[in-house]
C-alpha cells in the first residue's frame, strides 16, 4: 500500500510539472517536447489526474495529510492541464469575426474549437507524388480531393535551416488535400553547405516547376499560397513579400523568426539551439558580414502595400521562437495596411499543430482553411 501510494504521490507530482509548461517557457535545458505534451495533449493528462485522485480518496486510509496533499497536487495539476481547453474556447470564439473582418471569405461552415474535435480521426492518406523539381531537389506532391484546378499550398519544412525535410508533419498535407487544396512539400538546400540565398532560390524553382506542370498537376497556376514553419516560415514570407507575383496569393507563417537582424541581437549563444550559430552558418557569417543576406532573408524588411494577405499563428511561450517575431510583424502589417491576422496561442510551444484534434491544431487548421478558402475565391 505504502509504494502505491508513493507511485501516486509522485505521478501527482510530474502531472503538476507538466501542467506549469502551460503556463511557462519550458527551461531551455529541458527537452521542449515536454511543453508540446503538456500542451496538445493535457486534455488526456487531466483525465488520468482525475483518476489518480480518486485513487487517492480510495487509498487515503486515515492518511488524511498525504491523502490532502496529494489531492491538492492533483486538483492543481487537472487546472493547468486544461488551460488549453478553455483558453482555445475564447480564442475559438473571436476567431471567425477576426479573419472575416481580415480577409471576408464565406460564412464559416464549422466551429473553430470543440470539445468534440479531440476525439475527430485524422484524414484518410492521399497518394503522394514525389517529383524532382530541380536538379536534386525534390518535392512530395498531395492532390486535391475531387477538384480540378485546385489552389496550391506550396509548404516549406522547419528544421533551423539545418536540418528537416519535405515529408515533416505531413498529416496536415492530406488534411488540406481532403479539404480541396493541392499541397507541395518542398526540400531545399541545407545549410551551411548552402547559405541563403539558395533557400530562396530553391523556393522559386519550385513556384516555377507547379506553374509549368499546373495542367497536368490539377493545380492553378495563379492561385499559390506560400506557407512554412519555423526555418520555412523565414523562408515562405522572405520570398512571397519579396517577389511581386500575383500568383502568391497569400503567406502563412507558423512559429518563425521574420527579422534576422532582431533574430541575432536578441539570440544567445547558449540558447537551446545556439540560434547565433545557426543564423552565422545559414546566412553567412554575423550581420556586420553578411548584412546585405540578413536584409533578403527578413520578411520584416520587404513589408509593403500590397504584400500578400498574411496568417501567422504562434505559441505565447515558445521556447524556440519568440513570439515578439510575430507580434512585430503584425505591428508592421498594420502600418504597411496589409490585411493579417494574428493568431496567438497563450499555452503553446513549437509545432503545436503536431496533433490536429488538439488545441492548438484544431484552431490552427480552422485558421488555415478559412484563410486559404478566402484569399484563394
Amino acid at each position: 500500500m505504502l509504494w502505491l501510494r508513493g507511485f501516486i504521490f509522485l505521478w501527482a507530482v510530474g502531472l503538476l510539472t507538466l501542467g506549469v509548461l502551460t503556463v511557462r517557457r519550458s527551461p531551455l535545458r529541458w527537452n521542449w517536447k515536454f511543453a508540446l505534451l503538456a500542451g496538445e495533449f493535457g486534455h488526456w493528462l487531466a483525465l488520468g489526474a482525475l483518476g489518480a485522485g480518486v485513487a487517492t480518496w480510495v487509498l487515503r486510509d486515515g492518511c488524511f495529510a498525504w491523502a490532502y496533499v496529494t489531492l491538492s497536487l492533483i486538483l492543481s495539476a487537472t487546472g493547468l492541464l486544461l488551460r488549453p481547453t478553455v483558453e482555445a474556447w475564447r480564442i475559438g470564439k473571436v476567431l471567425p469575426a477576426r479573419l472575416m473582418s481580415a480577409f471576408g471569405g464565406a460564412k464559416p461552415t464549422r466551429e473553430p474549437f470543440t470539445l468534440s474535435g479531440y476525439f475527430a480521426s485524422l484524414p484518410a492518406p492521399v497518394a503522394v507524388e514525389t517529383r524532382e523539381y530541380a536538379p536534386g531537389l525534390r518535392l512530395d506532391f498531395f492532390r486535391a480531393v475531387e477538384r480540378a484546378s485546385a489552389p496550391c499550398v506550396v509548404v516549406v519544412h522547419g528544421g533551423g535551416w539545418d536540418g528537416g525535410d519535405r515529408q515533416q508533419l505531413a498529416d496536415l498535407n492530406h488534411w488540406l488535400a481532403r479539404r480541396g487544396f493541392a499541397v507541395a512539400a518542398i526540400d531545399y538546400r541545407l545549410a551551411p553547405q548552402s547559405i541563403w540565398p539558395a533557400q530562396r532560390d530553391d523556393t522559386l524553382a519550385a513556384i516555377d516547376f507547379l506553374k509549368r506542370q499546373a495542367v497536368e498537376l490539377g493545380v492553378d497556376a495563379e492561385r499559390l499560397v506560400l506557407f512554412g514553419r519555423s526555418a520555412g516560415g523565414q523562408i515562405a514570407l522572405a520570398v512571397g513579400y519579396g517577389m511581386a507575383d500575383p500568383a502568391i496569393r497569400g503567406v502563412v507563417s507558423f512559429y518563425a523568426p521574420h527579422d534576422m537582424f532582431f533574430a541575432y541581437s536578441s539570440a544567445r549563444e547558449d540558447d537551446f539551439l545556439k540560434s547565433p550559430q545557426l543564423m552565422r552558418q545559414y546566412l553567412g557569417g554575423p550581420p556586420s558580414v553578411a548584412t546585405a543576406n540578413y536584409e533578403s532573408a527578413s520578411g520584416h524588411q520587404k513589408v509593403r502595400a500590397g504584400s500578400p494577405p498574411t496568417l501567422l499563428v504562434h505559441g505565447l511561450i515558445d521556447t524556440l521562437v519568440w513570439n515578439q517575431h510575430s507580434v512585430r510583424l503584425q505591428a508592421r502589417l498594420a502600418e504597411a495596411r496589409v490585411p493579417h491576422v494574428y493568431v496567438e496561442l497563450p499555452w503553446a510551444t513549437h509545432a503545436f499543430e503536431y496533433n490536429l484534434t488538439g488545441p492548438g491544431g484544431q484552431l490552427a487548421t480552422y485558421a488555415l482553411e478559412r484563410f486559404l478558402q478566402a484569399v484563394t475565391r
